[in-house]
């Protein structure tokens, strides 16, 4: 794992990104990787496939999981298809542990001392459950994981500029990660931020986090985006394992 090669961190609608075929924005089959859009499943596997193909990687060796935008954290033991968990880790060798994305924030956590990782999909709802945090500390009792040991990414999803909520969503957020727009009575919430805290929180410094700048919605030309896309859309994934 190198923190700061990351072309294959997110799976994109850019074929020069997936060495896949570019969509419309109205059909995914061609680049979706997870079948919660509503793409034939058959598609989304042999994305999968040419994604993990990529990277050098045999599909077979990777875990993934359902995600139901919660906080609970899976430690895996094998590769295969789990349900429920929002976050997964290991410390096997051999094993890609991946999750899917389409506006939530994805962040990949490796411990370079005792050879762990982490894989987080952090919906608004997951961030405000401190899932990045309760990850780092299952991480810390399972393999003596340290702040000060690992590298973080941050990858690409809904920015702050286009993550406009309501106060039920905003009153959540401490105050640090929300912007107020009194124009519409709304705010902007900076989710890359919040995540961020979290893994500083743990002991990383500033040099051990590296941000995309990505923004799924304002660059839906290559990213996919739940909101922009109303929800029809497909997902990214963002992935990460000790070979």
């Amino acid at each position: 794992y190198n923190a700061h090669d990351t072309d294959y961190t997110n799976v994109t609608k850019d074929p020069e990104r997936t060495g896949d075929h570019y969509h419309d924005g109205t059909h995914h089959d061609d680049s979706n990787n997870n079948n919660d859009g509503g793409d034939d499943l058959e598609s989304v596997l042999k994305n999968r496939t040419i994604f993990f193909e990529a990277c050098g990687l045999d599909v077979s060796k990777v875990a993934v999981s359902y995600q139901v935008h919660g906080s609970e954290i899976l430690e895996v033991m094998a590769p295969g298809n789990y349900e429920g968990y929002d976050a997964l880790i290991t410390n096997i060798p051999n094993i890609c542990i991946a999750v899917s994305i389409a506006d939530c924030t994805p962040i990949l956590i490796f411990d370079n001392k005792n050879k762990a990782i982490a894989a987080i999909h952090a919906g608004w709802k997951g961030t405000v459950a401190n899932i990045v945090a309760k990850t780092c500390a299952l991480m810390n009792e399972k393999y003596g994981t340290l702040g000060e040991n690992c590298y973080a990414f941050i990858g690409a999803c809904i920015s702050e500029k286009s993550f406009e909520v309501n106060h039920d969503v905003a009153q959540h957020f401490d105050i640090k990660f929300k912007t107020y727009l009194p124009d519409n009575d709304k705010y902007l919430v900076d989710l890359k931020a919040a995540n961020k805290a979290q893994l500083l929180d743990f002991g990383l410094q500033e040099s051990q986090i590296e941000i995309s700048n990505g923004c799924t919605v304002l660059q839906n030309d290559l990213y996919f985006s739940h909101r922009k896309e109303n929800g029809k859309t497909g997902r990214m994934m963002a992935a990460i394992g000790l070979f």
